[in-house]
């Protein structure tokens, strides 16, 4: 890589604010904030919306769509019945 021209790559912690989960990993994000990790240092902290703490995917919370009967009621809504 060519010096200069690279933002800096360095460890970054990214907290789910609705599942509570943090993790340490490397990033070029920046923060103002920081916030203490599990070793005793002070990292730059990115607070995230949703994480797999937090999606419902992930957490068994999903809604399954009905999608049986969908084409009929297509048609029973808007006219569009089949000819015979």
């Amino acid at each position: 890589m060519k010096s200069g021209i690279h933002p800096e790559y360095r460890p970054v912690v990214f907290r789910d604010k609705v599942g509570g989960l943090a993790f340490l990993t490397r990033s070029t994000a920046t923060s103002s904030h920081t916030a203490e990790w599990e070793d005793g240092r002070s990292y730059p902290v990115i607070d995230v919306e949703i994480s797999s703490a937090s999606h419902p995917f992930y957490t068994g919370n999903a809604r399954v769509m009905d999608t049986a009967g969908r084409v009929e009621r297509f048609q029973r809504r808007y006219g569009l019945a089949a000819k015979n």
